[in-house]
């Protein structure tokens, strides 16, 4: 069963941001490692209300956890998506904890596997490094910023996928990412790249890298999500009597579109399945073809006695 973030706390749901923090500050006291030297388990106590102060205390997170549950919030939430823009160190310093020599000396016992802390089991946002007096400080593995990159895409690579290098900025550098593209992302959707994001300020993982798509006109076509839209035109003959007509789909494939008899301006024929892919592989969009109905603006002699004689039979 997941955990109960306000019963890590000791409050209730209705606990206002001054009562959250006043609850992590008397635990704070009660558990940090420095008063609990060598306990592993009071250790993971205060792992555990370092979480649970770093989701209440923030108010989109406390959102998000109110909304879905502790065990659905800790599905859709990683590590690094809890303690991101979560300063442990500022925190604990506010509440009288920091290095040196007077007061707690924030030390987390022996470094661990690649010199982390005792918190390396767990959370991993603390890094160890000497203070200068032979002590060790903790500072938050806090991960870097994430990264938007929007970028533009036609209708063919959507419909088949792509491979693009593009060149963003990674904390001081400048680095080209290869960035292959799924088929199927479409305007609102996004691909993660973990650890291609910024880079972490104290040695912390990178943030990530999300890709969005800007779908680029493309001529005689429109796009509504998965769904393709294009105009084909008929004469006016046609919309009257019907016709079949050749229909060239977005991939390259030529369809064979019945026209019925009567067919008004601006109907929508559906081809379904020739629009664009789903991202998750459950088929694709539809292909809707717009008719338009070309009005000649001059008729000939014959064309207007024989319009004059359609007239007449109340057409």
């Amino acid at each position: 069963m997941a955990d109960d973030y306000y019963n890590i706390l000791g409050i209730d749901k209705s606990a206002s941001a001054a009562d959250i923090k006043k609850a992590y500050r008397k635990l704070a006291m009660k558990y940090h490692p420095d008063k609990n030297k060598g306990d592993k388990t009071l250790e993971d106590k205060f792992k555990k209300i370092s979480e649970a102060y770093a989701v209440l205390s923030d108010p989109e997170k406390r959102k998000q956890y109110d909304t879905y549950g502790s065990a659905d919030f800790q599905q859709r939430y990683s590590q690094e998506d809890i303690f991101r823009n979560f300063d442990l160190g500022d925190i604990l310093k506010e509440f009288g904890f920091g290095g040196g020599r007077g007061g707690f000396s924030a030390s987390f016992g022996q470094a661990g596997p690649r010199g982390r802390s005792g918190f390396s089991g767990g959370n991993p946002f603390f890094q160890n490094t000497g203070d200068g007096f032979g002590q060790q400080r903790a500072y938050p593995r806090t991960p870097g910023k994430d990264i938007e990159y929007e970028i533009p895409l036609t209708l063919e690579e959507l419909i088949h996928g792509t491979k693009k290098t593009i060149t963003i900025r990674q904390g001081s550098t400048t680095n080209a990412v290869e960035v292959r593209i799924p088929k199927g992302l479409t305007q609102g959707k996004k691909i993660r790249l973990a650890g291609k994001g910024e880079p972490s300020p104290h040695g912390g993982p990178a943030g990530n890298l999300y890709i969005k798509s800007r779908p680029v006109p493309t001529s005689g076509f429109s796009i509504d999500g998965n769904d393709v839209l294009m105009t084909q035109s008929i004469k006016l003959t046609q919309a009257l009597l019907g016709d079949k007509l050749e229909i060239l789909t977005p991939s390259g494939k030529t369809m064979n579109l019945k026209l019925p008899a009567g067919t008004s301006h601006k109907a929508r024929m559906r081809l379904p399945g020739h629009g664009i892919p789903h991202m998750k592989g459950n088929g694709c969009g539809d292909l809707f073809v717009v008719i338009n109905i070309d009005m000649p603006k001059k008729l000939t002699d014959k064309q207007k006695k024989l319009i004059q004689e359609l007239k007449a039979t109340g057409l």
